[in-house]
Protein backbone atom coordinates (compact mmCIF):
# COMPACT_ATOMS: atom_id res chain seq x y z
CA UNK A 1 0.00 0.00 0.00
CA UNK A 2 3.14 2.34 0.51
CA UNK A 3 4.51 1.71 -2.92
CA UNK A 4 0.58 2.54 -4.29
CA UNK A 5 0.57 5.72 -2.30
CA UNK A 6 4.56 6.64 -3.18
CA UNK A 7 3.74 6.26 -6.73
CA UNK A 8 0.98 8.28 -6.76
CA UNK A 9 2.34 11.08 -4.49
CA UNK A 10 5.29 10.94 -7.03
CA UNK A 11 2.93 11.21 -10.24
CA UNK A 12 1.09 14.19 -8.94
CA UNK A 13 4.41 15.79 -7.88
CA UNK A 14 6.09 16.00 -11.13
CA UNK A 15 2.72 16.65 -12.94
CA UNK A 16 1.98 19.90 -10.82
CA UNK A 17 5.41 20.34 -10.95
CA UNK A 18 5.23 20.86 -14.84
CA UNK A 19 2.57 22.79 -14.49
CA UNK A 20 4.17 25.26 -12.32
CA UNK A 21 6.63 26.14 -14.80
CA UNK A 22 5.03 25.95 -17.66
CA UNK A 23 1.69 27.17 -17.35
CA UNK A 24 1.30 30.96 -18.88
CA UNK A 25 -0.88 32.31 -15.56
CA UNK A 26 1.34 33.32 -12.44
CA UNK A 27 -0.95 32.16 -9.93
CA UNK A 28 -1.78 28.72 -11.16
CA UNK A 29 2.02 28.25 -11.15
CA UNK A 30 1.64 29.07 -7.43
CA UNK A 31 -0.84 26.75 -6.80
CA UNK A 32 0.61 23.84 -8.28
CA UNK A 33 3.72 24.19 -6.74
CA UNK A 34 1.56 24.08 -3.19
CA UNK A 35 0.61 20.97 -4.59
CA UNK A 36 4.20 19.71 -5.42
CA UNK A 37 5.26 20.64 -1.58
CA UNK A 38 2.04 19.00 -0.52
CA UNK A 39 3.32 16.01 -2.03
CA UNK A 40 6.69 16.39 -0.98
CA UNK A 41 5.22 15.87 2.32
CA UNK A 42 3.42 12.80 1.82
CA UNK A 43 7.01 11.32 0.79
CA UNK A 44 8.25 12.85 3.63
CA UNK A 45 5.41 11.16 5.79
CA UNK A 46 6.15 7.10 4.03
CA UNK A 47 10.09 8.48 5.39
CA UNK A 48 8.78 8.44 9.06
CA UNK A 49 9.98 11.94 9.35
CA UNK A 50 6.75 13.20 10.51
CA UNK A 51 8.40 16.33 11.88
CA UNK A 52 9.24 17.44 8.38
CA UNK A 53 6.18 16.26 6.50
CA UNK A 54 4.41 18.84 9.07
CA UNK A 55 7.10 21.42 8.55
CA UNK A 56 6.52 20.86 4.96
CA UNK A 57 3.05 21.92 4.75
CA UNK A 58 3.38 24.82 7.54
CA UNK A 59 6.42 26.43 6.28
CA UNK A 60 6.78 25.80 2.97
CA UNK A 61 3.04 25.44 1.52
CA UNK A 62 1.47 26.88 4.04
CA UNK A 63 3.49 30.21 5.12
CA UNK A 64 6.03 30.77 1.80
CA UNK A 65 3.92 29.74 -0.56
CA UNK A 66 0.77 31.30 0.28
CA UNK A 67 3.02 34.78 0.96
CA UNK A 68 4.15 34.47 -3.07
CA UNK A 69 0.64 33.97 -3.76
CA UNK A 70 -0.88 37.10 -2.27
CA UNK A 71 2.17 39.14 -3.82
CA UNK A 72 1.20 37.83 -7.01
CA UNK A 73 -2.49 38.36 -6.69
CA UNK A 74 -1.47 42.18 -5.22
CA UNK A 75 0.31 42.86 -7.77
CA UNK A 76 -1.90 41.65 -10.18
CA UNK A 77 1.10 39.99 -12.42
CA UNK A 78 -0.24 39.81 -15.82
CA UNK A 79 -0.48 36.67 -17.91
CA UNK A 80 2.23 35.68 -20.28
CA UNK A 81 0.53 35.92 -23.68
CA UNK A 82 0.85 33.60 -26.65
CA UNK A 83 3.33 34.64 -28.76
CA UNK A 84 3.87 33.30 -32.71
CA UNK A 85 6.59 30.23 -33.01
CA UNK A 86 9.67 32.60 -33.71
CA UNK A 87 12.02 29.63 -33.66
CA UNK A 88 10.48 26.62 -34.69
CA UNK A 89 14.14 24.57 -34.68
CA UNK A 90 14.74 24.98 -31.22
CA UNK A 91 11.16 23.80 -29.63
CA UNK A 92 12.14 20.32 -32.25
CA UNK A 93 15.63 20.31 -30.52
CA UNK A 94 13.92 20.54 -27.12
CA UNK A 95 11.20 18.04 -27.75
CA UNK A 96 13.88 15.39 -29.30
CA UNK A 97 15.59 16.39 -25.91
CA UNK A 98 13.11 15.70 -23.87
CA UNK A 99 12.27 11.96 -25.81
CA UNK A 100 16.00 10.73 -25.10
CA UNK A 101 16.14 12.52 -21.44
CA UNK A 102 12.75 10.28 -20.67
CA UNK A 103 14.03 7.35 -22.55
CA UNK A 104 16.95 7.21 -20.64
CA UNK A 105 15.24 7.93 -16.86
CA UNK A 106 13.29 4.78 -18.40
CA UNK A 107 16.22 2.67 -19.02
CA UNK A 108 17.38 3.79 -15.59
CA UNK A 109 14.18 2.97 -13.89
CA UNK A 110 14.28 -0.50 -15.06
CA UNK A 111 17.61 -1.58 -14.57
CA UNK A 112 17.27 -0.40 -10.52
CA UNK A 113 16.84 -2.79 -8.51
CA UNK A 114 14.37 -2.14 -5.38
CA UNK A 115 16.15 -2.97 -2.36
CA UNK A 116 14.27 -3.37 1.13
CA UNK A 117 13.43 -0.29 3.44
CA UNK A 118 15.44 0.46 6.10
CA UNK A 119 14.09 1.19 9.66
CA UNK A 120 13.30 5.04 10.20
CA UNK A 121 15.59 6.90 12.09
CA UNK A 122 14.47 8.00 15.58
CA UNK A 123 14.74 11.75 15.60
CA UNK A 124 12.30 14.49 17.00
CA UNK A 125 12.33 18.22 16.52
CA UNK A 126 15.23 18.77 19.35
CA UNK A 127 17.75 17.31 17.46
CA UNK A 128 16.44 18.83 14.06
CA UNK A 129 16.75 22.02 16.04
CA UNK A 130 20.40 21.75 17.38
CA UNK A 131 21.46 20.68 13.72
CA UNK A 132 19.94 23.86 12.10
CA UNK A 133 21.30 26.20 14.50
CA UNK A 134 24.22 24.21 15.17
CA UNK A 135 26.57 22.81 11.81
CA UNK A 136 23.80 23.77 9.87
CA UNK A 137 22.99 27.34 10.70
CA UNK A 138 25.02 29.41 7.84
CA UNK A 139 23.01 26.56 5.50
CA UNK A 140 19.77 27.71 7.00
CA UNK A 141 20.40 31.23 6.65
CA UNK A 142 21.27 31.31 3.64
CA UNK A 143 18.08 29.62 2.40
CA UNK A 144 16.14 32.36 3.77
CA UNK A 145 18.25 35.36 2.44
CA UNK A 146 17.95 33.39 -0.81
CA UNK A 147 13.87 32.89 -0.25
CA UNK A 148 13.91 36.78 0.40
CA UNK A 149 16.20 37.86 -2.56
CA UNK A 150 13.64 36.19 -4.88
CA UNK A 151 10.69 38.03 -3.31
CA UNK A 152 12.41 41.16 -3.99
CA UNK A 153 13.73 40.15 -7.93
CA UNK A 154 9.68 38.63 -8.20
CA UNK A 155 8.60 42.17 -6.91
CA UNK A 156 11.70 44.12 -9.15
CA UNK A 157 10.08 42.05 -12.45
CA UNK A 158 6.66 42.95 -11.82
CA UNK A 159 7.19 46.61 -11.83
CA UNK A 160 9.42 46.98 -14.02
CA UNK A 161 6.84 45.91 -16.51
CA UNK A 162 4.18 48.28 -15.20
Amino acid sequence: MELVVFYVAAAVAVVSALVAVSHRSPVVNVLSLVVTFFCVAVNYALLGASFLAAAQILVYAGAIMVLFLFVVMLLNAPSEQPTPEPRPVQRVAGLALAAITGAGALFLLLAVRVTPGVAPIDGNAVALGRLLVGPYLFAFELISVLLLAALVGALVLVKRKH
